[in-house]
Parts: structure tokens; sequence; C-alpha cells
């Protein structure tokens, strides 16, 4: 008990000081509101991230179709394959049937 009230004068001067005072204000302003606040600069740089990451992933996305092309592109096999997959294309003589699964 002696220790507080020997304390709270002190503490008293320091909380109620003019220079503390405009300091703590500031340091509001600057971290809760405003265009630049540090809390909006948090959101931007979590945005940032989460946008290199499909940046990342469309790179991959681009990368595995232009495999894919080339592939097509290189072999008559690997297009047709791909358009009767795809399309559901046959040759003159053969039949499609598509058997489609309850999900």
């Amino acid at each position: 008990m002696k220790f507080l009230n020997s304390i709270l004068p002190v503490l008293r001067k320091v909380i109620f000081n003019k220079y503390f005072l405009t300091i703590l204000i500031f340091s509001v302003i600057v971290i809760f509101f405003g265009k630049h606040s540090l809390r909006s600069r948090w959101k931007t740089s979590r945005n940032i991230k989460n946008l290199n990451k499909e940046i990342n992933f469309y790179k991959d996305e681009i990368e595995s179709n232009k495999q894919k092309m080339n592939d097509m592109q290189s072999g008559d096999e690997s297009l047709e394959r791909f358009a009767r997959e795809k399309y559901y294309l046959k040759k003159d003589n053969e039949d499609i049937f598509i058997i489609k699964e309850n999900e």
C-alpha cells in the first residue's frame, strides 16, 4: 500500500503531462485512424501476400497449360485423345456411351 501511495503522485504527473498526452494522442491516431494507419498497412500487406500467392498459382497453371498445348501440337495421338475426352468426338464407325455416376 505504501508503494502504491508513493508511486501515485509520480504517475499522475507523468499521465497529465502535456507532452505525454500529445504523444499518446498522436500514437492513437497513427495506429488506428487515417488512410495510412498501421492497421490499414497491415491489411494491405496481408492482401499483397494473398495476391502474390494467386500470381504464383496462375503462373504454375500457365506453365502446365503450355506444356499440355505443346504435347497436343507435337503428336496426333495426344490431340485425338484430348478431342475424344473433352468433346466426345468419334470416328464414323464408332459409338460413344457416356456413363455418369451419381454423387
